[in-house]
């Protein structure tokens, strides 16, 4: 016994089966054969030794799935077929079952389908099959989570749809390019001219005034161009650059250019004259195209409270002084220091280099953290310098001054002395704490102490530090002042000493070459010399002695305050220049300036008719 179940579609679509016995087919009869084409089966071949295929076709008729169970029996010389149809219609299964038809002849294969076309259920229409069709795709997930079961038929599903919809929106991306518009004509010949002169432009563009004519006989071309009466231009001094260069460079003749300069540095140092300062100069008509234009005009401000003027009187230069009124009134600016003294500085109007400059300045007597508190009063005082014309300068810290509870904590005046600015207090006391500075840049190869000469071969005191270096490194001062020998002086070789303040002097020997010489004023970091190896020396270094009292000590336990105290009359005009300023109004340098060149506006006649008569 055998046993199929085949899948059929009743339609136009035609439904296979390999396992069909070729023989049964073979010895089927017409009348079976016939019979069994009416209802829609069908039998073919394809070849001799190839199985035969089973259809069952409905003939117009919409496709349905159909299942024949087909079952066969292989008794005496007979077959015998069983025959069941499940259909299937909108998803509720309709039975038909045909049993024992029994089949005459040995070998005949054959099936009875009128039961079975007669008990079909009425075809679905169109709107049914897409109804279904629509209810087939809803039940579907497009859209799965890729993230879960991967490599599944719904994650496969997944990433077609996201590769298909980005292929979409990748396709549908708008091209970002210009939009063409509509490009009028341009336009040419006469009405080119006419727009030419109604528009609005540069005439290096193209624009024009009215309409232009052509040349007639009256027009007579010139044999050359004319020259310019005058060129107006501006120069500007640059730095390490000089008065004369920059005229020279502007066109202005050799002759007058020196002349010029003459007159400059008779009214005012060259030296004054800031770099970046503008020059207007104006050269008039040429006597002939190989000469230079002559000098008319030239105008400039010489310094912060003068203007100069040169002009020509006929055949000579003649220079004009035109002095600017300057309020020299310092800015001071007073206030309470809260939460932070920057801040509140800053917030008063006080330039950030001067708040820093203070905070410095007050550093040195008190503890800006610690000392300072939120109820004291700050006082600052800035040089400051405004001009008729409208320009200011603002200078430096002058005044640093801190108030407690109505009374002076701190007062600190910037004061020249002896050729040096220092910081005093109210009493003419100077004061500035640190420590010597480097004599060298090189590093310390032997220090202060007992050590064994490297030439003489015994254990010695060794009276300084010796700094290495290379041949000709500069040696620098350590501090402030006077220089009391130069020269040759025995081990030493090129040997210099310097006497400071406070009975400290300082020895620098073994240089190559002096740079000063006795009696010599020099100021700290001020270049003594340079390395060498002369006297007793295995090679080019500074061998540096610091003294006190005249005997050496250790220099690298030294540290130095130098105090400056003022008296006499010099005490006298510092004590007036501290009160002066501390007479100044916070804010009177912000005042109105009035011009002396400034002119009273013109009266008018009604007015000066309606005044009374003076009797």
């Amino acid at each position: 016994m055998a046993r199929w179940v085949l899948p059929v579609l009743v339609g136009p679509r035609t439904a296979t089966r390999d396992d069909w016995d070729n023989r049964d087919i073979a010895s089927t009869t017409d009348d079976q054969t016939q019979s069994c084409k009416r209802h829609g089966i069908k039998f073919r071949k394809r070849g001799p030794d190839s199985r035969d295929f089973a259809r069952l076709a409905a003939c117009k008729r919409p496709a349905r799935r159909v299942n024949l169970t087909l079952t066969k029996f292989l008794h005496r010389g007979c077959s015998y077929i069983r025959c069941k149809a499940i259909l299937y219609r909108q998803g509720v299964r309709l039975f038909k079952s045909i049993d024992d038809i029994d089949i005459q002849g040995q070998g005949s294969a054959t099936i009875a389908a009128d039961s079975l076309g007669s008990s079909l259920p009425p075809l679905p229409s169109f709107r049914e099959k897409f109804a279904q069709a629509r209810e087939y795709f809803a039940e579907v997930d497009w859209v799965p989570d890729l993230g879960v079961d991967i490599g599944s038929p719904s994650w496969f599903r997944g990433l077609v749809t996201l590769v298909a919809l980005s292929g979409f929106a990748i396709s549908a991306l708008p091209d970002f390019g210009p939009i063409a518009g509509h490009r009028a004509d341009p336009l040419s010949g006469f009405r080119a001219d006419q727009a030419r002169s109604q528009m609005i432009a540069p005439l290096a563009y193209g624009s024009d005034t009215g309409i232009r004519m052509a040349a007639t006989d009256a027009v007579r071309p010139l044999a050359e161009s004319p020259e310019r009466p005058s060129v107006e231009l501006v120069a500007t001094l640059g730095r390490g650059d000089s008065l004369r260069r920059v005229l020279q460079r502007a066109g202005v003749a050799s002759d007058e250019a020196a002349q010029v300069n003459d007159l400059v540095s008779g009214a005012v140092s060259l030296g004054d004259i800031k770099p970046g300062t503008k020059i207007d100069i104006i050269l008039g008509r040429r006597p002939a195209k190989n000469q230079a234009r002559p000098l008319d005009q030239l105008a400039f401000r010489a310094r912060f409270d003068l203007n100069l003027e040169i002009l020509r009187d006929n055949a000579r230069l003649k220079l004009n002084r035109k002095p600017i009124l300057v309020d020299d009134t310092p800015l001071r600016i007073k206030g309470t220091v809260g939460s932070s003294l920057y801040r509140s500085a800053r917030a008063a109007g006080a330039p950030a280099d001067a708040v820093q400059k203070y905070l410095q300045v007050i550093g040195s007597k008190m503890s800006v953290s610690r000392d300072i508190r939120a109820t004291d009063e700050f006082d600052i005082i800035i040089s400051y310098r405004r001009a008729e014309t409208g320009e200011v300068e603002v200078g430096d810290l002058v005044y640093a001054g801190l108030d407690r509870d109505g009374k002076p904590a701190a007062q600190m005046l910037k004061w020249q002395s002896g050729g040096r600015t220092n910081w005093f207090e109210a009493s003419g006391v100077g004061q500035s704490n640190g420590e010597l500075a480097r004599p060298t840049n090189g590093r310390i190869t032997s220090s202060y102490g007992m050590r064994r000469h490297p030439i003489l071969r015994y254990k010695r005191m060794h009276s300084g530090m010796d700094f290495g270096g290379g041949y000709g490194a500069p040696i620098y001062a350590v501090t402030d002042g006077t220089v009391t020998y130069a020269g040759r002086k025995g081990g030493f070789g090129n040997f210099v000493k310097v006497q400071h303040s406070g009975g400290l002097a300082s020895g620098y020997a073994h240089m190559s070459r002096i740079a000063v010489s006795n009696g010599r004023r020099v100021r700290k970091g001020q270049i003594l010399g340079y390395i060498g190896s002369t006297g007793l020396s295995t090679g080019p270094h500074l061998h540096y002695e610091l003294y006190r009292g005249g005997r050496a000590i250790n220099p690298s336990s030294v540290k130095f305050v130098e105090r400056a105290q003022l008296g006499g009359r010099e005490l006298r005009r510092f004590k007036g220049e501290l009160q002066k300023l501390k007479l100044v109004v916070p804010g009177a340098a912000l005042g109105t300036l009035k011009s002396t060149t400034a002119q009273a506006a013109p009266e008018r006649e009604i007015n000066r008719l309606n005044k009374p008569l003076k009797s």
